[in-house]
């Protein structure tokens, strides 16, 4: 299938590993201009490299750090027409609220809030001038089935999902859409370090974190992340037109509610 991507140009944040490396890899397969960013220079470089094999659109990476207004700047400058937008950073540590201060908050809104917000804010004018633009936000499935523990992200990622669900409708007679991408489990680096953070807090093994966790999915197995950079792809092609203001769940079948 034609994903109609060839030559357009992607910035996909938080790109050297887990689901923003899989979003890149198939933006990249469907012939996208791919620029990966991360904040680790050597892993950067090792990425670029591997995206670049796959020889299929042009690879770059840009190390920066996109909560700032330096590193959005540094990649923007780089990168002024941008097409497809995919937003995606570390979610902040699990936790009780009782421990988190004014800091831990503003840090978790930086990251997963208003950094997101000032990328769409300085791509999607350019998106509607030409008619056609994607955003793709990873948030997380916790946004439908809150957890206490991971409080920050439920909070800051709720908010950008309330504010994407205006902006959405808004542009979507532009040729621009506006969609977030809701992971489950996922087996990648940050899903074994909140085992083994849970773990440690429930005084067990990350085994045992990790086997109750399978247990609680329906499709019996963690996710891939080819199989969700698979459907950012899509989001992002000329088939996705018709998408727009959504909150699509990859999951498993782990979230039982009708809406």
């Amino acid at each position: 299938m034609d994903l109609g991507l060839t030559g357009k140009q992607a910035i996909v944040c938080g790109a050297s590993k887990g689901l923003g490396y899989g979003c890149a890899a198939s933006l990249a397969e469907a012939h996208a201009n791919v620029c990966i960013v991360a904040r680790t220079q050597s892993v950067l470089d090792e990425s670029v490299a591997q995206l670049s094999a796959l020889g299929q659109g042009e690879v770059t990476g840009i190390a920066a750090d996109v909560t700032t207004a330096e590193g959005r700047d540094k990649v923007l400058s780089a990168h002024p027409e941008t097409d497809l937008l995919v937003n995606n950073a570390g979610g902040p540590p699990p936790g009780d609220f009782r421990e988190w201060g004014r800091e831990e908050w503003l840090a978790a809104l930086d990251a997963n809030m208003l950094a997101p917000i000032e990328l769409i804010k300085a791509t999607i004018d350019g998106m509607i001038a030409r008619g056609y633009g994607r955003i793709v936000n990873i948030t997380s499935h916790m946004v439908k089935e809150p957890v206490g523990l991971l409080g920050l992200s439920n909070g800051a990622r709720s908010g950008l999902t309330g504010f994407v669900a205006g902006l959405a409708r808004d542009v979507a007679a532009s040729g621009v859409t506006i969609n977030n991408l809701l992971p489950g489990q996922f087996d990648t680096g940050r899903l074994r370090s909140n085992h083994k953070k849970f773990a440690e807090r429930m005084g067990v093994e990350s085994s045992a974190v990790r086997e109750r966790a399978l247990s609680q999915i329906p499709a019996s197995r963690f996710g891939e992340p080819e199989e969700f950079g698979a459907t950012c792809a899509f989001l992002c092609s000329q088939y996705g037109g018709y998408i727009t203001g959504q909150n699509i769940l990859l999951d498993g079948g782990q979230y039982r509610g009708l809406i």
